[in-house]
């Protein structure tokens, strides 16, 4: 799944849900059941992410929508292998972004 958000320094939850195409009580739950995602919160207790928050979301949303994996299976894959999941997970989305490139010039051939 390609992402695409502008680059800001944090982003509204709304932006984030809006993104990944769910709904923000899923990015919610996911921030409750994941410790990598750790968004700020501004004194009327907004959530803000951060790039790295946005980038452990794409994460997660692959091992869990794309990949099929349940929660604790995420989880697990996570915390017993990370270096390896994230670097299958780059590779990934660059091919992705290939593609989504390819596409478009195919389309305007």
């Amino acid at each position: 799944m390609h992402i695409e958000l502008p680059e800001k320094r944090y982003y509204k939850i709304g932006e984030v849900a809006k993104a990944f195409e769910v709904n923000t009580s899923l990015i919610r739950f996911w921030e409750k059941e994941f410790d990598v995602i750790k968004p700020k919160k501004n004194a009327k207790g907004n959530r803000l992410f951060t790039a790295e928050d946005i980038a452990n979301l794409k994460l997660i949303y692959n091992l869990v929508k794309e990949r099929g994996f349940t929660l604790e299976g995420a989880k697990q894959k996570l915390k017993k292998n990370p270096d390896a999941t994230i670097y299958n997970h780059e590779i990934i989305s660059k091919l992705e972004a290939v593609k989504a490139e390819l596409v478009k010039i195919k389309n305007q051939l």
